[in-house]
């Protein structure tokens, strides 16, 4: 496969966070989410920032309050009237990831920050392609695409139920 997606991937760790996220770990961990999925030509970008930036995008974008672990914004959602320009056709959308809710969930499950924002970068990709956990079998189905991409990474981590 010719494809490199790393090179259409985006990466940003707010500076106060840098010593504490590996960014290029995250890049291999959207990689490897868009070819298990077959879309090794998707684009990506992910924020990892604090709850308060989290919590604005909630309220502004979902009508939520408070912050949440992770948002997925899909650029391809079709839109009525609207055509998506070919040199966009790839463009997957972005993520943003709460690095104070991923801490919080690492020492609830027993793991580390780094095996739980692998779990919010693969959960968050997949959410971009389509998938969902609101009905029991598109959950069951999620968790599955989750555990085979973590496996893959080698992230030894235990998923949500």
């Amino acid at each position: 496969m010719d494809a490199h997606p790393e090179e259409k991937i985006i990466v940003e760790v707010d500076e106060t966070y840098a010593d504490e996220v590996d960014a290029a770990d995250l890049g291999r961990a959207i990689a490897a989410t868009l070819l298990a999925e077959d879309r090794p030509d998707g684009e990506v970008s992910l924020l990892v920032t604090d709850d308060e930036v989290v919590a604005a995008y909630n309220r502004e974008y979902r009508g939520a309050e408070g912050p949440t672990d992770v948002l997925s914004f899909a650029a391809q959602e079709p839109t009525p009237g609207f055509v998506t320009a070919p040199e966009m056709a790839n463009y997957l959308g972005d993520i943003v990831i709460s690095i104070d809710r991923a801490r919080d969930q690492a020492e609830a499950a027993g793991g580390t920050l780094t095996q739980e924002l692998q779990l919010l970068t693969v959960h968050g990709v997949l959410h971009l392609l389509g998938h969902d956990h609101a009905e029991p079998a598109e959950k069951a189905a999620m968790w599955t695409a989750q555990a085979a991409i973590l496996n893959e990474l080698g992230a030894d981590i235990l998923l949500p139920e």
